[in-house]
């Protein structure tokens, strides 16, 4: 499309120049400025400058250039060197295209001088000779302008839609984060009853049949949760309108997690001083800091007792706390941290601030401690 269009422009131009030099060739014929032969050496000159147009969008400078002599020696080529100017105003930057412009000006002073027009004379033919080469300037400035105002609209366009694409990624990304943060708080815990219970099992060869069958209904019941809080969160991450993910429980569901606690074996010394009204952000919260704790001690401290403590001053304080065994019982399944750490990002999402470590008291005794203050305004 920009090829035929330049071919189509190119052809323009050129009859634009022959039309000019016919009209010259007319004019100096009927005034006798082209007797003597000078016809033919004009036509002879004009010729060669006309073709050469066809090369003013690769070389405009060098073209122009080299439409002096023919300006400077005949009318008839005055409109080739006007485009020529025209199109150094296009493609090159202002201050090129006036002192291009002003050469031309000067060039055909001497034969407006030698050969003055009988109507205009040479004042006359020079004032207009300013004017229209000043109009061809502006013009071809203008266009300039024009172009390179919608080259930048489009690299602007293009920049912008690049931008989109990364936010998409960034989005994309958070959403991965997010989800995967979802499929350990939420698996973490389930996955842990599922070990403890299927190790007691293995080792264990005195438990009646009774407790046989109560241990394997709890390892088919996590089992079951597990997976349908798997599907719902794949669910989600497969849904073509991006519904978000809102997890399904928080302290409304609390005594359900400690009672799933301590049917697994763990001693839970609950303090639940909330009474209800927090934000929505902050309840989820709070709730994930007690399941992750409660599963961090039966993963690494497994039989000891642990102190869970919710308040309300100021802000939301939550505390889990157990004493540490003699000697660390060697986790069931692996720990990679991330829960601590997605717990850390979550407390700082709800504006939070967030601990966890081993502190120990003055008669030595060591206890680790998780640890959440969260603001308590909606």
């Amino acid at each position: 499309m920009t090829r035929a269009r330049n071919v189509a422009v190119d052809i323009t131009a050129t009859v634009i120049a022959v039309l000019v030099a016919l009209m010259a060739a007319a004019g100096g014929l009927d005034n006798g400025t082209l007797g003597d032969g000078r016809l033919l050496v004009s036509l002879a000159i004009t010729v060669p400058a006309i073709v050469v147009l066809w090369w003013r969008r690769r070389y405009p400078v060098g073209v122009a250039i080299a439409l002096l002599v023919p300006a400077a020696l005949t009318d008839m080529a005055g409109g080739a060197a006007l485009i020529a100017v025209f199109g150094v105003a296009v493609h090159r930057p202002l201050r090129t295209a006036l002192w291009v412009a002003l050469l031309h000006l000067l060039a055909p002073v001497p034969l407006s001088i030698r050969y003055p027009d009988p109507d205009l004379q040479v004042l006359g033919a020079n004032t207009l000779a300013l004017t229209i080469i000043a109009g061809a300037v502006a013009w071809g400035t203008a266009v300039r302008a024009r172009r390179e105002l919608i080259a930048s609209l489009r690299e602007r366009a293009a920049r912008a839609e690049a931008e989109a694409r990364q936010r998409a990624e960034l989005v994309r990304g958070l959403e991965r984060e997010r989800i995967a943060r979802e499929m350990h708080d939420v698996l973490a815990h389930r996955i842990s009853l599922i070990s403890l219970h299927a190790g007691a099992l293995e080792i264990r060869d005195d438990l009646s049949r009774e407790q046989v069958a109560d241990a394997g209904a709890t390892i088919r019941t996590s089992a079951h949760q597990a997976m349908e809080e798997l599907r719902e969160i794949l669910g989600v991450l497969r849904a073509s309108d991006r519904e978000e993910l809102r997890p399904r429980q928080g302290l409304a569901d609390l005594g359900e997690l400690v009672a799933e606690a301590e049917k697994a074996g763990t001693t839970v010394q609950l303090e639940h001083r909330l009474d209800g009204g927090l934000p929505a952000a902050v309840d989820r919260t709070a709730f994930r800091l007690v399941q992750e704790g409660l599963t961090n001690a039966r993963k690494h401290a497994p039989g000891v007792a642990v102190r869970v403590l919710l308040e309300r001053g100021d802000e939301v304080h939550v505390r889990v706390s157990n004493p540490l065994p003699d000697r660390p019982a060697a986790p069931a399944l692996p720990g990679t941290r991330s829960g601590l750490e997605g717990l850390a990002e979550r407390v700082a999402l709800a504006g939070g601030r967030f601990e966890h470590g081993v502190r120990r008291s003055d008669q030595g005794a060591a206890t680790f401690t998780l640890e959440a203050w969260l603001p308590c305004k909606g």
